[in-house]
């Protein structure tokens, strides 16, 4: 009996795991491996030509990113995977399967950092990879250059209000008025602390500054009303709300989502959140818009107010109660971009209603499987699915699937 597969087959890498490994063909994993790099007998790599140079001095030790080593068409080519992959898992097949969008590097608006104080020295990155030890970041290919420009200074400004041996979050966002900086863990003590909060909001435009000294965010400086727009509408943004991770990845979500929309008729946003979606597509028609956080939604119904659109948000837990199939059957379309778990509750009640499309946003390929198993056994097509890579080199797929009955 002899081994189907070839010394070179076996010995090669075919394809990437989910969690970045390549994998030869005869099913082991190599660390850091590229598709076409060959692994020797002693288990040195030897490099082929979709193995790339890796654009940051802190990969891979950085946990930010896990496929700096991928050229583009692999890259490409695993994100598209990941979707497949999991939609095969469950016995799921899309008619369509569309070209995956891919971020370009440095174009990060959203990002949640670590800091950590030891005497003067004061530590901003990513967590390292597989561990709790912080990257001292020097530099970043995924971060917006808006963002990236802000850790230098806060060395200095963290050394205030920082204590030591103490560690804090950075959480940054890019919105309409710049960037809404939160400082969590910090402790603002004496005259020079708080005027150095001051001195930093002024002195880099901040759009807001918030910090918790660990009884609730307090904004210290906001000179005018921190807003995201959508679709043309600015809404109130709650301190490190959701955003998408990039304005293109954004792009790539909606659109597909207002190609598959009918023309006419009413349409549901499910897990709507600030109203990415519900404000970019709902102009012109009746929009239900449903989410559990009620600062988020309180917001969003402020904006669609102020806007005059016909839009009606709603504060609701769609796990605990989600819509029946009665209240489903009203709209033309149901749109859902559900968190990293999926929709399982509202999805079983979606399956026994005869809504004509759904469009499904998902962050998580095995959970948005799971919930297209549903879907697809009471009925419904997967007609597209739209693979969307807004985490550049990271293993985080993203996409859009739109389920036609």
């Amino acid at each position: 009996m002899t081994d189907s597969k070839t010394d070179s087959e076996a010995d090669s890498i075919i394809r990437i795991a989910a969690r970045g490994d390549g994998v030869t063909g005869d099913g082991r994993h190599v660390p850091l491996a590229a598709p076409g790099d060959r692994v020797m007998a002693d288990g040195t790599v030897v490099f082929g030509v979709h193995h790339a140079e890796p654009p940051c001095v802190h990969f891979p030790a950085c946990g930010g990113c896990q496929l700096q080593h991928l050229d583009d068409q692999s890259y490409a080519d695993f994100v598209t995977a990941r979707a497949v992959g999991a939609l095969a898992g469950q016995g799921v097949t899309a008619v369509t399967v569309l070209p995956p969008h891919l971020s370009p590097p440095m174009t990060r608006r959203r990002a949640s950092l670590r800091a950590a104080r030891t005497g003067k020295r004061v530590t901003i990155g990513f967590a390292e990879e597989g561990s709790h030890r912080l990257i001292d970041l020097r530099m970043c290919a995924v971060l917006d250059p808006k963002l990236f420009a802000l850790i230098e200074p806060l060395r200095s400004l963290l050394a205030l209000i920082l204590p030591d041996k103490r560690a804090a979050h950075v959480k940054m966002s890019v919105i309409d008025q710049g960037v809404d900086l939160l400082l969590e863990g910090v402790r603002v003590e004496g005259l020079a602390a708080d005027e150095g909060l001051g001195d930093f909001a002024r002195t880099h435009g901040l759009a807001r500054l918030t910090i918790d000294e660990g009884d609730g965010p307090q904004t210290r400086w906001e000179p005018d009303a921190a807003t995201i727009s959508f679709g043309g509408v600015p809404v109130g943004f709650p301190p490190f709300s959701f955003l998408q991770a990039t304005p293109d990845g954004e792009a790539a979500l909606v659109g597909p989502v207002g190609a598959a929309l009918p023309p006419t008729g009413a349409i549901a946003d499910l897990f709507c959140g600030l109203g990415t979606f519900a404000l970019a597509l709902g102009e012109g028609r009746p929009v239900y818009a449903a989410e559990a956080a009620r600062d988020v939604i309180l917001q969003l119904k402020m904006a669609a107010g102020r806007a005059q659109l016909r839009l009606a948000a709603d504060h609701r837990d769609l796990f605990r109660r989600p819509l029946t199939p009665e209240e489903l059957n009203r709209f033309a379309a149901v749109i859902l971009d559900p968190p990293r778990a999926g929709a399982r509750e509202q999805v079983l009640q979606l399956a026994q209603a005869d809504v004509p499309t759904i469009a499904y946003i998902s962050c998580n390929p095995a959970s948005f499987a799971r919930d297209a198993a549903h879907l697809t056994a009471a009925g419904y097509q997967l007609e597209s699915v739209k693979p969307v890579g807004q985490f550049r080199w990271s293993t985080h797929v993203e996409l859009v699937g739109i389920f036609r009955k």
